[in-house]
């Protein structure tokens, strides 16, 4: 027979252990740091990565190390050893300004038209040069070349449905070919967890199914491959 003493253990929740609460807190602070280490560290690696491509073009003489050493060391004293990132960076964005400043004037179109025409007559980097031009006009274009909306479509077989996103409506000659009087959109179906690699698809816009969340929620349920949903909270039920 059960004592009273014995029904109180039975319902009073067991804590957990010391191991158990020591994992628990060790996860939560993998949740907190994680995702700002890795900003961190992404940046740092960017810069980096930038300032490694551009230190080369400035002459030894202005490199940072050169100046700090001509300015600030003491003579017969050892180098001072530096290593400044960030520089190439604004030297990169300077550049970069200056350039399309340039471009955009009168002599520099005149000058880009007369390089893209030598550009025009080889064979092999015209090709190269087209489609980097033409991936670059649609990345940092300031029109507005971004997805329009988020969808589901039936893919890769009718009753499965994956995440899209529909750029613009088909034109030209793929129009003409697949049309018939209705509208034929343009759709990227990405890969998951990478959302850069994916599909090209031309669907009629009767077979696709528009979502009311951005088209960023969507990329990053696509990219936590079903874990992160925009609102975290799960959809009433219609019929109740």
């Amino acid at each position: 027979m059960k004592t009273e003493f014995d029904l109180d253990k039975m319902s009073k929740p067991r804590r957990p252990g010391f191991v158990a609460r020591l994992r628990g807190n060790f996860l939560a602070g993998l949740i907190i740091i994680a995702p700002i280490g890795l900003t961190f560290y992404l940046i740092w690696t960017v810069v980096g990565w930038i300032d490694g491509w551009v230190w080369p073009f400035v002459p030894d003489a202005y490199q940072p190390d050169a100046l700090i050493n001509r300015f600030f060391r003491a003579e017969g004293a050892d180098p001072i050893p530096v290593n400044v990132r960030g520089i190439g960076v604004f030297i990169f964005l300077l550049f970069t300004v200056i350039v399309g400043w340039i471009g955009k004037g009168f002599l520099g179109r005149s000058f880009l038209r007369w390089g893209e025409s030598l550009v025009e007559r080889m064979p092999v980097v015209r090709s190269i040069y087209n489609g980097v031009k033409q991936i670059a006009e649609t990345v940092f274009s300031q029109r507005d070349t971004s997805f329009d909306k988020a969808c589901l479509i039936e893919y890769p077989r009718k009753g499965i449905w994956a995440i899209a996103f529909i750029s613009v409506n088909a034109k030209g000659e793929v129009y003409k070919k697949l049309s018939d009087g209705s509208e034929v959109a343009t759709v990227f179906l990405p890969t998951t967890p990478n959302p850069t690699s994916g599909f090209l698809l031309f669907l009629p816009r009767s077979d696709i199914q528009e979502l009311d969340m951005s088209v960023e929620d969507a990329a990053k349920l696509v990219i936590s491959a079903g874990l992160v949903y925009p609102n975290g909270e799960p959809v009433e039920d219609v019929d109740s």
